[in-house]
């Protein structure tokens, strides 16, 4: 179930399911809501995205009732979350998912709302998109990419094709919008060679990591899994949570890896991402493309979360393409 593109004139509803929006400048929330406001917006906010606890979120009662009143408001099409955290996945067992199943729309964030995307796809089969937060609009410089990403996987028709964008940046681009450290992209690191179609799904691994054993881990059959991880995760870290999928009973559905960029605090090297990827026989007959542009570093694609995509990865050379979304 696909929902509704979104067009100018639309209401978006920001909430905060992980960390509360108090953890945000109030210059940033402003410079967000008209950055929206000028690509034909509204923008609502959800009723306790102001409330902040010990752990920097809102009770899950607070973020459950934001969560269902931005999906039953028939004036809202599309809903932002503020920015990540830790606490989405104390959600999952209260939300009603046949109110989300009922009024599909547009649902976007990525890192800690990787949990809320994967499961709203396994219990009610609508499409959900690893994308920008409300907070990622307040960045001034550098952001076209991810923009324009964006517009083309939640409010244009047709498959298209995602091409590496000509820089990427780890800096704390919030602390200090005017002085900002852009690397040139060399583009994608191709470990093992291959074609595959498959249902798109993933985004943070150590997120997904929460959702294994649970009724709200989407199958993997027959998927194309995309994953990344924070500052959080080191090649360790990643490689024994990889493992762990791996050893999910359906990953033999799995048709191909792709590997967000990692953040430079992580210290991974492209030859242990190659190492890593090599001691997994599971692997050897899969395509695996690395350092590709989505994550926790910046600019980044939009992905739907049960859409479909393909990869074609030969040399140095990979084209992705998002088929259904």
């Amino acid at each position: 179930m696909i929902p509704t593109k979104l067009q100018a004139g639309d209401e978006i509803r920001v909430i905060a399911p992980s960390t509360s929006m108090t953890i945000l400048h109030e210059e940033q929330i402003e410079y967000a809501i008209e950055r929206l406001e000028q690509y034909g917006f509204h923008v609502s906010m959800g009723k306790h995205v102001g409330e902040c606890d010990e752990l920097s979120t809102s009770s899950i009662a607070s973020r459950v009732e934001d969560i269902h009143d931005a999906f039953r408001d028939p004036n809202v099409k599309g809903i932002l979350t503020a920015i990540g955290g830790f606490h989405a996945n104390q959600l999952l067992q209260y939300l009603d998912y046949d109110v989300i199943k009922q009024n599909p729309k547009v649902f976007c964030g990525y890192s800690d709302i990787t949990a809320l995307s994967n499961a709203i796809y396994k219990q009610t089969g609508l499409v959900t998109y690893s994308g920008p937060h409300f907070s990622s609009f307040s960045m001034k410089k550098g952001f076209e990419y991810t923009w324009t990403k964006f517009q083309k996987c939640v409010m244009k028709d047709g498959s298209y094709e995602v091409v590496p964008a000509p820089y990427w940046s780890d800096d704390e681009w919030y602390l200090d919008q005017e002085d900002r450290i852009f690397i040139d992209n060399e583009g994608p690191l191709v470990i093992n060679e291959g074609e595959a179609t498959g249902v798109s799904l993933g985004g943070n691994l150590s997120t997904i990591s929460l959702l294994q054993g649970t009724n709200y881990m989407p199958s993997l059959q027959n998927s194309i899994l995309l994953i990344e991880d924070d500052e959080l995760s080191s090649i360790h870290v990643f490689d024994r949570m990889l493992q762990s999928l791996i050893q999910q009973p359906d990953f033999h559905g799995v048709q191909a890896i792709l590997i967000g960029r990692f953040q430079n605090i992580s210290h991974v090297k492209n030859s242990e991402i190659e190492y890593m990827i090599r001691t997994k026989k599971e692997l050897a007959h899969l395509p695996v493309v690395a350092n590709l542009n989505f994550g926790h570093t910046t600019p980044f694609f939009t992905f739907p979360v049960g859409g479909i995509i393909s990869v074609h990865a030969k040399g140095n050379h990979v084209q992705l393409k998002v088929i259904k979304h």
